[in-house]
């Protein structure tokens, strides 16, 4: 598909292309009924404004970007630092852009800023999706199922980390069963808790309303959940199985401030296997899901699809448990 130029507008428009230019760039020298029109017009074309003028004539910027919200926490930090490392491997930088504005990431992703794209936040949706396809531009997602020409998925077979951690409270005869959830909204925090409870269902384990507790990947979320809880009185889980390693983290301490013993009075699991989880006390018992594999896997897709080597599709990583003492007894 042509690039929409601001020639375009100005025609579609029927202004010139001086005026089109001051309202793009916001020069208060317009009607707001001028502007306005323009703006819809720009929008109704999908116009992508040229962020990078200076590799106009260049057909790569040798750029990739990695869009997320936010790089907290030890996942992102590691995954953005390999995926760093792999771009220079292939002669790229990594350019990493933090924000919750879909309209500000999509103008970077469309507007020559990067070859190509590695995203990792919800705020980049359908609208945004359709617009990236049209233009044949190439990404990898790492947050949920999506495949075209040029745009393919790594991610976390979540699912089955959820299954995995059910066989383990299964095997072991547990009843009384506690999740910590992850971001409700999360493509991986929603695949765990389904695989988890649809596998448990099937052995008629229940997961009781009062034993969900909020989590959000958040170590302190965790924690005041589970204290929170503990005030009430309820019987103590045997299990706890949280949907990350930090909400693991949090729940234990938890549990100790109060007095609790991991594992003597509960069992504690949780998933990635972040460096942290052989050093905690006690070690934690999680599904390795290969995090450190993924920033490879995304860049060396992407680039394939940048080359024309390969079209996109999807990748699962599989996870692996790995027992410690936070389980032991």
């Amino acid at each position: 598909m042509a690039k929409v130029t601001i020639t375009d507008i100005a025609r579609e428009a029927g202004v010139s292309i001086s005026t089109v230019s001051n309202a793009l760039n916001d020069v208060n020298v317009l009607k707001p009924e001028t502007k306005e029109h323009i703006l819809e017009v720009a929008d109704r074309l999908h116009y992508i404004p040229n962020v990078n003028g200076r590799n106009l004539k260049c057909k790569s910027t040798k750029t990739i970007g990695l869009f997320t919200t936010s790089l907290k926490g030890p996942y992102f930090a590691a995954l953005a630092d390999i995926m760093c490392w792999e771009c220079q491997k292939h002669g790229f930088e990594l350019n990493i852009f933090i924000t919750w504005d879909s309209k500000t990431a999509i103008t970077s992703i469309l507007g020559r800023r990067v070859d190509g794209s590695v995203i990792l936040t919800n705020d980049i949706g359908d609208n945004e999706l359709e617009k990236m396809i049209e233009f044949d531009t190439p990404a990898v997602f790492l947050d949920r199922e999506v495949k075209s020409k040029r745009i393919a998925s790594v991610i976390f077979d979540s699912y089955r980390d959820g299954q995995i951690a059910a066989d383990y409270v299964i095997r072991h005869g547990y009843r009384r069963v506690c999740y910590v959830e992850g971001v409700r909204t999360n493509y991986d925090g929603i695949e765990r808790e389904k695989g988890f409870r649809e596998t448990l269902e099937k052995s008629g384990i229940t997961l009781e309303p009062e034993y969900i507790l909020k989590g959000d990947f958040e170590r302190g979320i965790a924690h005041d959940s589970l204290a929170a809880f503990l005030e009430k009185g309820l019987p103590l889980p045997e299990i706890l199985f949280a949907c990350n390693d930090l909400s693991a983290f949090g729940c234990m301490n938890a549990l100790m401030e109060k007095g609790y013993s991991v594992p003597g009075d509960v069992k504690v699991m949780g998933v990635d296997d972040i460096e942290m989880c052989e050093y905690y006390n006690p070690p934690l018992t999680t599904i390795r899901t290969g995090y450190e594999k993924q920033g490879v896997i995304a860049v060396d897709k992407l680039l394939k699809m940048i080359n024309n080597e390969e079209q996109g599709d999807i990748t699962k990583l599989h996870g692996e448990l790995i027992e410690r003492a936070s389980t032991a007894g």
